[in-house]
């Protein structure tokens, strides 16, 4: 069983940044391959980023290359998702998330483990 806690959400103007970090109670952090997912009001849970178990393959949504960066320390039992240049269109629920096997699909039925959410809110 993995647990899973976000922080670092809350409210930021158009073209500001935030820093979302999801610890995981898991003496085998280095087994996961870590995600992120949002969902907005009225909105299905979309997959947003992917990293792999070291830390050295990326993979995100469309509308969030070059904006959004995942890391992760695995020392600290930690993933982040660095978010810049942020419009209204980021404001969601953000969901950090983990899988044991890779795999090509990034729905949210592709991770087993769920954190309860972060809410980022952008103002325009």
């Amino acid at each position: 069983q993995v647990q899973l806690v976000e922080s670092g959400g809350g409210l930021v103007q158009t073209g500001g940044s935030l820093t979302l970090s999801c610890v995981a109670s898991t003496i085998a952090f280095t087994n996961y391959f870590m995600g992120w997912f949002r969902q907005a009001p009225g909105k299905e849970r979309e997959f947003v980023g992917e990293i792999s178990r070291s830390g050295k393959t990326t993979y995100y949504l469309d509308s969030v290359k070059g904006r959004f960066t995942m890391s992760r320390d695995n020392a600290k039992n930690t993933v982040y998702l660095q978010m810049n240049s942020l419009t209204p269109e980021d404001t969601a629920v953000y969901y950090c998330a983990a899988r044991f096997y890779f795999g090509i699909g990034h729905t949210p039925d592709d991770f087993r483990y769920w954190g309860r959410g972060t809410q980022v809110t952008v103002s325009s």
